[in-house]
């Protein structure tokens, strides 16, 4: 290997800076190339400038993928352009059109030379061995390679050709394919020195590699060298492209075995005449027969507009056979009839020798395919003349894109209605934004324009760190974009995030704090193409709401609806939970259990959004759906409503709840319970830490007290996870007596608090060293005190 040392002494420098290029190959990442940059003094790097460099790297990475990407689709392309040659081949005279005529099989692959070899004789194009050569080439074949149908090499040398060293540099690399049992085309290429351009001094001739080091400027000599002895590798396109001439030539060349070569040899013989119509309708007979076989939909007109081609793929899609569509009128019996305007424009310049490419038509379906009335495809137009030059119709080449019209018709759809939403500013869509995998501005909703007063066709396109947040939104401090920059490199990455407290100064100069949270955005393959950023105000925008509202009870409204949007999530958790187990699951009792807890679930809606009275929660006043309920169905509610959570979290879930709790009939608001206890169950799932977390749901009970006639069982439930907990400010929101809150969650959990003391409970968040949890203490009345009394449920006010 090259000492680092000498060579950086060579360079002059004494410091260094590496960075890896990787780019994503097949789903794994694979290291690209180097950056090195060098310095004559040592230099400290600090992080955030490493971090920088690093994502510099990452953004560098994603866009030469693309590059990359976009090579591949230029390389099929080629070999549609490749097929098309082949086409025009067939036209020929065979065998000897596609040496002696414009173009010919150089112009099929990227090569310097080409040759066939046919019946002991050679035709030699471009950069090639001399005829004794090929013959030897030939015969080399024959002899290692008899039992092959072809070979590709980028170094005749390297494949054990011994008359290699004779040919030079003209010819390393070779292609072959054999047409018959001794006859076969040959594609050359040279060595590739003369497409390399070295860059570097010129090396002093007294350094030298003593074979255990590699002098640094030597080490490209030797390189070189290797080089001179093969040729640009032979892609497999190209390879491809080969192999389909093959196959066409070698059954042209069975029929020339069996009735003779086919020539243009004018001579003065009367036969010549004859030969030339045998030989023209041999060639149509193979174009027909191509045409009718062809995978993609062919037909075509004459000058009336008459169906006078109908091949089997046509007739597949439209359900119309060939027999019945011929001498149909196109525009008036095929055509939709608002695509015909275009297609008569279309019939029209191909009749004038004006030509159309992917021009967009809807055909009409018969038969059983009536049921899907529309047949989308892309056609290219081509003038048909006869032996006069004349033009005497239109042929039709097209691709049947009805699927991608109909998924396309959807998409906009959709797009339309996200486009209602994310752009809406009803004051429940909150401020949102997005970026692409080069983490620039995607999307810059309503709301975000509210919040930062910056347009968003201003914002559209431009790099999010550094660029909007930093030129445009002003930080605080370096710090700040930083910790910005990385959360959005994790969530670009793959991972998730939490709520990251996040402030900007808005385009007046006001600063303005939010909590960020950041989603990953992916393709319908699952690839990750950017993320989605949702920013959350801190109680400056209640504050203001609560400021223009001119009666008092405006401010409860708003209350009303912040709560039903975050409360409707833990019961919607659950319906998606159960309606996902029930796909895999058998009719059985299981899942009438299952069906059981999804239609708790949607009770808890319907009583979230009908029943609601937050006027009612905070006098303490609300009136209790007192009915027999089983506590274990409870249970089994409020844990569906958080196992989505814990799968995306991959949290471990915990339980300790005896069999004779589960199996208590007690008496109660069921709902209202559910509610509660989900409430504080979600926030425990959400805020606990990720990866390697739980989550740990313990159920107790007391003595059982009789007061007033009724028998009480005294309920504990303790909801815990490890870490720091839940952030100081919901707690704070949560047992605030006020209308002081700053957020949604914490909106949630003060009146699922409020919920509790009016069911004679009460609630508490303990921190300890490793762990905080919820405590849950709870009085419900059992079915034996439920026997004494009234037999049906009944409805009492708790004040």
């Amino acid at each position: 290997m090259v000492h680092i040392v000498q060579y950086m002494a060579n360079m002059g420098s004494i410091a260094s800076l590496v960075l890896a290029v990787v780019i994503n190959d097949n789903d794994s990442m694979k290291l690209w190339g180097l950056v090195v940059c060098h310095h004559t003094s040592p230099r400290y790097v600090p992080f955030p400038l490493r971090y920088a460099c690093e994502f510099l790297m990452q953004a560098f990475g994603l866009q030469l993928h693309m590059e990359l990407q976009l090579a591949s689709q230029l390389a099929e392309k080629k070999v549609l352009r490749m097929q098309t040659l082949l086409c025009d081949m067939l036209l020929r005279d065979a065998p000897y059109g596609i040496v002696t005529q414009s173009p010919s099989i150089m112009d099929l692959v990227k090569c310097d030379g080409a040759a066939m070899y046919y019946k002991g004789k050679c035709w030699l194009l471009g950069v090639t061995p001399d005829e004794s050569q090929v013959k030897d080439i030939a015969e080399w074949l024959l002899k290692n390679h008899g039992d092959s149908t072809g070979l590709s090499t980028d170094s005749l040398a390297s494949a054990g050709y011994p008359g290699a060293s004779l040919l030079g540099d003209a010819v390393c690399g070779m292609a072959t394919a054999r047409l018959s049992s001794k006859d076969f085309l040959f594609w050359f290429r040279s060595h590739t020195a003369k497409e390399v351009k070295w860059g570097g001094v010129i090396h002093h001739p007294e350094d030298k590699d003593d074979g255990g080091r590699m002098q640094p400027r030597s080490s490209f000599n030797a390189f070189l060298e290797v080089v001179k002895s093969r040729s640009l590798p032979w892609e497999i396109s190209e390879i491809n492209a080969i192999h389909s001439l093959q196959l066409i030539m070698r059954d042209s060349f069975q029929e020339i075995d069996e009735s003779g070569p086919k020539t243009t040899i004018h001579t003065q013989h009367k036969d010549s005449e004859v030969q030339g119509l045998g030989e023209l309708s041999s060639v149509a007979c193979e174009m027909v027969r191509l045409i009718e076989t062809a995978s993609a939909p062919i037909f075509g007109v004459d000058s009336a507009g008459l169906i006078n081609a109908w091949n089997a793929k046509v007739s597949e899609l439209t359900g119309l056979q060939a027999s019945e569509a011929m001498g149909k009128s196109l525009l008036n019996e095929v055509v939709q009839e608002d695509s015909r305007g275009v297609a008569e424009n279309l019939m029209r310049r191909a009749f004038n020798g004006e030509e159309d490419k992917n021009v967009e038509l809807k055909l009409q379906k018969f038969g059983l395919h009536q049921q899907s009335s529309v047949l989308y495809i892309v056609v290219n137009a081509c003038t048909s003349r006869d032996y006069t030059n004349s033009i005497v119709g239109v042929c039709f080449v097209g691709q049947d894109i009805t699927s991608e019209k109909v998924v396309m018709d959807k998409f906009n759809r959709l797009q339309g209605d996200y486009k209602d939403i994310v752009q809406s500013l009803n004051v429940l869509i909150p401020p949102i934004f997005a970026s692409d995998e080069n983490a620039c501005c995607s999307e810059w909703n309503a709301a975000m324009e509210k919040l930062t007063g910056w347009m968003r066709n201003e914002i559209i396109g431009k790099l999010l760190p550094g660029e909007i947040f930093g030129d445009f939104c002003k930080l605080k401090g370096q710090d700040t974009l930083t910790k910005f920059m990385i959360l959005l490199y994790r969530v670009i990455s793959g991972h998730d995030s939490e709520k990251f407290p996040f402030g900007f100064f808005d385009r007046k100069g006001k600063y303005v704090e939010v909590l960020l949270v950041a989603n990953k955005r992916i393709d319908e393959d699952g690839k990750i193409i950017g993320c989605f950023c949702f920013l959350q105000t801190v109680g400056s925008d209640m504050q203001d709401f609560g400021n223009k509202q001119e009666h008092g009870d405006s401010l409860s409204k708003f209350k009303e609806l912040a709560y039903i949007r975050q409360e409707m999530k833990n019961p919607l958790n659950g319906i998606r939970f159960i309606h996902k187990l029930l796909e895999s699951t058998a009719m059985s009792e299981d899942q009438k259990k299952l069906l059981e807890t999804s239609e708790a679930c949607e009770r808890q809606i319907m009583s979230i959004i009908e029943d609601m009275d937050l006027g009612r929660i905070e006098e303490g006043s609300l009136e209790l759906n007192m009915e027999e309920f089983l506590f274990g169905n409870v249970v089994d509610t409020i844990v569906s409503q958080v196992m989505i959570i814990l799968e995306e979290k991959n949290l471990q879930l915990v339980h300790e709840i005896p069999d004779e709790i589960k199996t208590l009939n007690l008496f109660g608001d069921q709902v209202r319970l559910q509610l509660v206890l989900s409430d504080f169950l979600l926030n425990i799932a959400q805020y606990a830490p990720t990866p390697n977390g739980w989550v740990e749901i313990k159920v107790s009970h007391g003595f059982k007290l009789i007061q007033n006639g009724n028998e009480l069982v005294r309920l504990q439930f303790r909801m815990t996870h490890p870490g720091e907990g839940i952030p100081s400010g919901l707690i704070q929101d949560m047992f605030e007596r006020g209308n002081q809150w700053t957020t949604q969650e914490g909106l949630g959990l003060n009146l699922s608090r409020k919920l509790l003391n009016i069911m004679n409970g009460h609630v508490h968040y303990a921190r300890e060293q490793d762990k905080c949890y919820f405590l849950v203490e709870l009085e419900l009345r059992t079915r034996t005190s439920r026997q004494r009394g009234q037999a049906k449920s009944d409805t009492s006010r708790i004040t």
